[in-house]
């Protein structure tokens, strides 16, 4: 597997396209169009909120009857959630709109929200903003990242990643995609879109399979604030282009294939934690040596998704009682009296608990280290050979700031 440049236009067989369509107040892009030069399989999971989106409601009937996608239109400012049959039918003429244009059946057209909770889309500008897109679609790695740009809302940086992988017939896959997500990010399919594309050949089955099975230890591994939104969205397209013997579930193939795919979505997520809203740093919880891979999710998601602990990390403070409490109440098993608790960035790496009671160690060194734009904390907890990463950020007063004023 090798690491390569750009996102979802690093994929061969995929255009995109970012602009301005008139929905945000403040003139930015706020339209993305993506487009396979052929027809895909599609697979997708979405938000577990009970309150859904329409465009989730759209895409996830699309992708369970295996439709054959081509197109995705995205736009942000607005999100279409609490909108009723007319938001769902908003969807429809969306896609309607799309299909019109590229000469596809509406049901060839995915499409996704997000922004303001509540408010009807300006479906004439999202028309028109489909229309503007798909005369400037382009496959370079740039038409990618203005694609990525223009779906952002809060987010102050786009989020791309790319891989290929060796198949073992020797033939390269490659896996390219975007995504977008900096407040309500919480792990539950966390608030954000994603879309991912690849030219393997592979089936549907295969395919909804790979994406299941890493979207639970990559984006459900994120946590900004606690709330999970209504219009997360990942949605995965395969174009076939690489000409590569059909991939079927759970093969050598496969494995190669969910590995790559796998790497795309463990560099998306932390991008998104990264870029929480107000943040200054990666918070990562590394838990190693537990029982079982659950007991260890459950313990680094408690600890990333601490109020108290990530107000500690943006004041630099070495609370370790805050970390040792966050596992205590996540509701999983373990012996307090055994864990090893570190700490480590750019600045160095120390051990701030021994057998459960505090180790001696520099406070001045710990802020230090926690002053890093990239922390890890790592525990072990000496019970056996499993082990999980969840990915957060610190907590700072910018944050409230965003989300007092976010509607104004």
């Amino acid at each position: 597997m090798e690491i390569i440049e750009g996102g979802i236009t690093a994929v061969q067989g995929f255009s995109a396209a970012g602009g301005a369509a008139g929905i945000k107040k403040n003139g930015s892009m706020d339209m993305a169009l993506i487009k396979s030069s052929v027809p895909c399989k599609a697979a997708g999971t979405f938000t577990t909120n009970v309150v859904k989106a329409a465009p989730v409601i759209w895409d996830r009937t699309l992708t369970e009857q295996g439709a054959e996608v081509s197109v995705i239109v995205v736009n942000s400012g607005v999100a279409n959630a609490c909108t009723g049959e007319e938001g769902l039918g908003y969807c429809r003429q969306t896609a309607e709109e799309a299909a019109e244009v590229f000469g596809l059946a509406p049901e060839a057209v995915l499409v996704a929200s997000t922004g303001v909770i509540g408010q009807q889309i300006p479906i004439d500008k999202i028309k028109g903003g489909v229309r503007m897109l798909a005369g400037k679609l382009e496959d370079g790695i740039g038409a990618g990242t203005q694609a990525a740009q223009a779906i952002m809302t809060t987010d102050t940086v786009s989020k791309e990643a790319a891989a290929t992988v060796r198949l073992t017939d020797g033939t390269f896959v490659t896996i390219g995609g975007c995504c977008k997500g900096s407040g309500m990010i919480h792990p539950n399919m966390c608030t954000m879109l994603c879309f991912i594309g690849t030219d393997a050949c592979i089936s549907r089955k295969a395919l909804q399979a790979a994406l299941s099975s890493v979207v639970p230890d990559t984006f459900n591994m994120v946590s900004v604030d606690g709330d999970t939104s209504t219009n997360d969205t990942c949605l995965l397209l395969a174009n076939g282009l690489a000409g590569n013997a059909e991939i079927a579930e759970d093969t050598e193939d496969w494995k190669l294939f969910r590995e790559g795919l796998l790497e795309v979505c463990t560099r998306l997520a932390k991008m998104m934690a990264k870029d929480g809203e107000g943040a200054t740093c990666l918070f990562e919880c590394r838990v190693i040596h537990a029982e079982t891979k659950e007991q260890a999710k459950i313990l680094a998601r408690s600890v990333v998704s601490s109020t108290l602990t990530k107000a500690a990390v943006a004041g630099h403070d070495a609370n370790w009682g805050r970390i040792l409490c966050a596992m205590g109440y996540s509701g999983a098993k373990f012996i307090p009296e055994q864990v090893d608790l570190f700490l480590a960035s750019s600045g160095g790496r120390i051990q701030i608990l021994r057998n459960g009671v505090a180790a001696d160690y520099s406070e001045e060194k710990a802020t230090e280290i926690l002053s890093g734009d990239e922390i890890l904390c790592t525990a072990d907890l000496k019970l056996g050979e499993a082990s999980a990463s969840a990915w957060g950020c610190d907590l700072t007063h910018e944050y409230v700031s965003i989300n007092a004023d976010y509607r104004s």
